[in-house]
């Protein structure tokens, strides 16, 4: 294929997916579009802009795997013509793009050139619950990109709890072994009143069921966890409660995402009118304190979310956790978590980075 051609070649990606897949340069498709649910009163599917769910058809799913995968060999080409080997790097980059300038606004060219360049290792599949396809058809599906694609090492999905804990725990075991491979869930609290309140349309004890089926099938499992989501009234609740599901659950990755109102979804009118008082910095990590403490877990604990307790020191910004994708391995490094959260509790809270102003910030 001629570097000209790679122009008529494109696939469908969606809005968004998690950080460390996108730190690993995870490969993007797209088997469903926008969220099952998009009820959560704290995203209100605004993310995918409010649109109808669609699972996509296994055909066109499969000609966005046979485009991805001849923008891929096309590269590789490119590669050997140039002398190195198929290796993809920078001097394949800077011929690439002198050759034919479009390229450096090609999506799909610049997605696959990145995972090629990063050992084309991991998949993502979009959007919010690819799960929820019949098993017949993500079995397909799967099977085809394996097949394409037979550097893929690890292959995930965001998927919804109940949906899972829906599926027999066969049908999750042949997902497994057709190379489906990690999964990342949305928790939020594992509080009932918390998810009531913000219309997560799940229980506590469907998550727990959800996410044990996950880890029984033998996926790798993150679970994310919203800091303060039910505000300063239902603080301590969410964090005891919401220890004690993972601890049921005892998930591969727990990862902090604390909770910022978006000022176009249901949660900004409480909080403007008072009905949600959210917590200052310190009183969220004397929250995050209390979930920590209550956590008997043997996973790890990430904070890969620039949110998570960020303040001012001199005239630059820190943070009290590293902040890479994998995290504090519990409960080895328990204790030191918690120490970072008292230096942070002794820290001026003036110098913490507080929600309100990233609030103010959003409805500019």
């Amino acid at each position: 294929m001629s570097i000209e051609r790679i122009d008529e070649y494109s696939f469908e990606v969606g809005a968004i997916r998690p950080p460390s897949e996108g730190g690993s340069h995870s490969l993007l498709l797209r088997p469903t579009r926008n969220c099952s649910w998009g009820r959560c009163k704290f995203c209100y599917g605004l993310v995918y802009d409010r649109q109808k769910f669609e699972i996509r058809s296994v055909e066109e799913i499969k000609q966005d795997i046979d485009s991805a995968k001849a923008i891929a060999d096309a590269i590789r080409a490119v590669s050997w013509q140039l002398g190195q080997a198929g290796a993809v790097n920078h001097s394949v980059a800077a011929a690439m793009v002198r050759d034919n300038p479009g390229l450096n606004a090609n999506h799909c060219f610049v997605l696959v050139f990145n995972w090629l360049a990063a050992g084309a290792r991991t998949a993502f599949l979009q959007d919010a619950n690819t799960p929820i396809m019949r098993t017949p058809d993500l079995l397909e599906v799967l099977r085809y990109l394996k097949q394409q694609l037979p550097t893929l090492e690890r292959i995930t999905s965001y998927a919804r709890s109940k949906t899972i804990a829906k599926k027999s725990l066969q049908e999750l075991k042949e997902l497994r072994a057709a190379g489906l491979t990690r999964l990342h869930m949305g928790l939020e609290s594992g509080d009932d009143d918390v998810l009531r309140y913000v219309d997560k349309g799940v229980t506590a004890e469907e998550q727990i069921a959800g996410g044990k089926k996950a880890k029984e099938a033998g996926f790798e499992l993150s679970e994310y966890v919203m800091p303060d989501l039910g505000g300063r009234a239902m603080s301590d609740q969410h964090a005891r409660n919401t220890a004690r599901v993972l601890n049921e659950i005892d998930p591969d990755f727990i990862r902090m995402r604390p909770f910022v109102v978006n000022t176009t979804t249901p949660l900004y009118q409480d909080y403007q009118d008072g009905t949600l008082e959210l917590s200052s910095p310190h009183q969220r990590l004397r929250e995050l304190r209390t979930l920590i403490q209550n956590l008997d877990v043997t996973g790890r604990v990430c904070f890969d979310h620039f949110l998570n307790a960020w303040y001012q020191d001199t005239a630059h910004r820190r943070t009290l956790f590293t902040q890479d994708y994998n995290g504090y391995k519990f409960p080895e490094e328990k204790e030191e978590v918690l120490e970072l959260i008292e230096e942070g509790l002794k820290l001026d809270e003036s110098l913490h980075l507080h929600v309100k102003d990233m609030i103010e910030l959003r409805s500019l």
